[in-house]
């Protein structure tokens, strides 16, 4: 079995348009692989801290795992995740991964998807909020699959993040930044609302901050329950994982991603729509990452040898 640390993903520079691909290949695929809802969970003497337990096999990949995620909101970062590869065959593990930088790849990728998709065609505007790994990774995802695009963003302040953010990204001439200092300032006349914060306790804007049109991806599904209420489509990427939302029943239209992607729904009708995009986060796109990474970058990667046992009994 191949231990995959942290450092050796980040070395191997994997291509930001090659990880946009491969979410719309396992969206395309979602039917063809087992995906069970995650197990989450949240320990009451522990506010915000959750424990989330990911499986899924996708045997068209010959590969399975789990993916466990962790959150504690006072840590940095305050996720972590740590995953295993299994060869679907024999059910051997073949790698230990840390997947910290898997999941902000592959959340970043869904999010640019979601926007292609579901956005105006001729958005401008985007209000971001939180402005940490999964952030960057998803301007540089977009930067790579829509080099052209020209974007006013606007950012919300918060701590120095926004400073940040702004010189990681001084030399892309296509991304005009404007940074706000309330929730309203950053949702108000956005073509796309993208949040990334780990951890909010409330909603974040009143229904009037969402003009007609708007898409609004919340990574994280935090902060825009209100807009459940009121918005004209919810698109998600697991019917199974969002149920228990607490206005679930009250959606005006819900449908999965992939069944918009294989055209058995559909998705923006309308330039006044408004829509809710709850990429929730399924450990398919997790364990295909981890797959694609194990077959072309790991080969120098030196084994640890794991024996099993041989007799039937070994007690």
């Amino acid at each position: 079995m191949k231990i995959v640390s942290f450092e050796d993903i980040m070395n191997f520079n994997i291509d930001f348009k090659e990880a946009y691909n491969w979410v719309v290949e396992m969206l395309k695929n979602k039917e063809s692989a087992y995906l069970p809802p995650k197990i989450s969970i949240k320990p009451d003497e522990k506010p915000g801290v959750f424990y989330n337990v990911m499986p899924s096999v996708l045997p068209k990949e010959n590969a399975a795992g789990v993916k466990l995620v962790t959150r504690y909101p006072d840590s940095s970062p305050s996720l972590n995740s740590l995953l295993i590869l299994c060869d679907y065959q024999n059910g051997k593990p073949v790698a230990l991964m840390d997947a910290n930088f898997i999941t902000a790849l592959r959340t970043a990728a869904v999010a640019v998807h979601s926007i292609d998709l579901f956005a105006l065609k001729d958005y401008k505007t985007v209000g971001l909020i939180g402005l940490g790994n999964v952030m960057r990774a998803t301007l540089k995802v977009m930067a790579s699959v829509f080099p052209d695009k020209d974007l006013d963003i606007k950012l919300l302040k918060y701590k120095d993040t926004h400073i940040s953010f702004q010189e990681e990204f001084r030399d892309y001439e296509h991304f005009h930044f404007n940074v706000v200092d309330s929730y309203d300032a950053v949702v108000s006349d956005s073509d796309v609302v993208i949040s990334a914060a780990t951890y909010l306790g409330k909603d974040l804007c009143d229904d009037s901050c969402f003009k007609k049109g708007v898409t609004v991806i919340p990574v994280h599904t935090l902060g825009f329950t209100n807009c459940d209420l009121f918005f004209d489509k919810v698109f998600v990427d697991d019917i199974g994982h969002v149920k228990h939302f607490k206005y679930f029943n009250y959606f005006k239209s819900v449908a999965e991603v992939s069944d918009v992607i294989n055209g058995r729904a559909e998705g923006r009708t309308d330039d006044s729509e408004r829509i809710i995009v709850y990429n929730i986060g399924i450990s398919l796109h997790d364990i295909f990452y981890a797959n694609k990474i194990y077959q072309k970058y790991c080969s120098e990667i030196k084994d640890i040898e794991m024996k099993t046992p041989d007799a039937k009994y070994w007690f």
